[in-house]
């Protein structure tokens, strides 16, 4: 699976725990709202790729 920027924080913390010191680093809330409509637009691939790579996801997206 991968982390797109539909989701939200609070649903990514719940399934990948390990993700919450990503959202500490880029100082993200916790929050139902999806990620792109919290995060900056020129953060947002870069805080995508950080978080599939902390996963480990096979793949990464920048785009839904």
């Amino acid at each position: 699976m991968v982390i797109q920027s539909n989701m939200s924080s609070k649903t990514i913390i719940e399934i990948w725990g390990i993700t919450l010191e990503v959202f500490k680093k880029y100082n993200i809330p916790i929050s139902s709202n999806a990620l792109s409509t919290m995060v900056d637009q020129e953060t947002l691939p870069e805080l995508l790729r950080e978080l599939n790579r902390t996963i480990r996801s096979p793949k990464e997206t920048l785009e839904d």
